[in-house]
């Protein structure tokens, strides 16, 4: 039988990861529909579908927690790597890709931005907000890698509800920054520089969707278990198929 998975600390990132992008979601596109910035209403786009990504990973984390039954005797671990694999792929879609068609339209034919200092503002805010965010997740992160270095950590960490929050939230700080410099660059008189920004931020979601899939993709084609952990205590017993069925940390 497989060994539940210690999920207190996953539930707590996505909760605050939910929190933080929703109140910045709503911000931005009021944000975008005063100044009229794609890349405001591209940041707006990324919180939304950060937003929905976070109540996927929680939907994921609760059925991976259900007992084992008859028609699923080594439980339901496995559906919380599949749960990822699907926020993967809404990143891709409707983060990039919309974000990349949104620059190239703005691009081709650029419109100012009004009242600039609205999104500075939100982009201030929304940084405070994803850092938070950001801070959950990497404390959880820390704990549950130990010495390992960061990539490789990554890389080999089995609680795609952690990894997801945390590329998520650095992403997102990421293209805050973006955002912002084509907001700066589009006040200066370089009219295609939000839209640049937004083809930017678009390509920067798309890598992260990238390695998202490719990591969750490892961890349903039953990627082994690490050689060693700072918590062996949360790895599930290797000397059965249950060793895949639940997320390990």
């Amino acid at each position: 039988m497989a060994s539940a998975p210690k999920t207190s600390g996953s539930h707590r990132v996505v909760f605050a990861a939910l929190a933080g992008n929703l109140a910045i979601a709503a911000t931005k596109f009021v944000a975008a529909a005063l100044t009229g910035s794609s890349a405001m209403l591209t940041e707006a786009i990324h919180s939304t579908v950060d937003t929905g990504n976070q109540g996927l990973l929680l939907l994921g984390l609760a059925r991976a927690g259900q007992p084992p039954s008859r028609t699923h005797p080594f439980g339901y671990g496995m559906e919380l790597y599949f749960w990822s694999f699907v926020v993967a792929l809404m990143i891709f879609a409707l983060g990039g890709a919309v974000s990349v068609y949104q620059g190239v339209h703005k691009i081709l034919a650029p419109e100012p931005i009004d009242r600039a200092w609205i999104n500075f503002l939100v982009i201030g805010l929304a940084i405070l907000f994803e850092g938070g965010s950001f801070l959950v997740a990497w404390r959880e992160f820390k704990t549950v890698r130990g010495d390992t270095p960061f990539f490789a950590a990554l890389k080999g960490s089995k609680d795609p509800s952690i990894f997801a929050v945390l590329l998520e939230d650095g992403a997102a700080l990421l293209g805050l920054a973006l955002a912002a410099l084509g907001v700066a660059g589009a006040v200066a008189g370089l009219a295609w520089a939000d839209g640049a920004a937004s083809v930017a931020i678009g390509v920067l979601l798309v890598l992260v969707a990238a390695f998202l899939a490719n990591e969750t993709r490892s961890l349903l084609t039953g990627e082994a278990a690490a050689p060693a952990s700072s918590r062996p205590s949360a790895r599930p017993s290797p000397t059965t198929r249950a060793s895949r069925a639940s997320p390990r940390c």
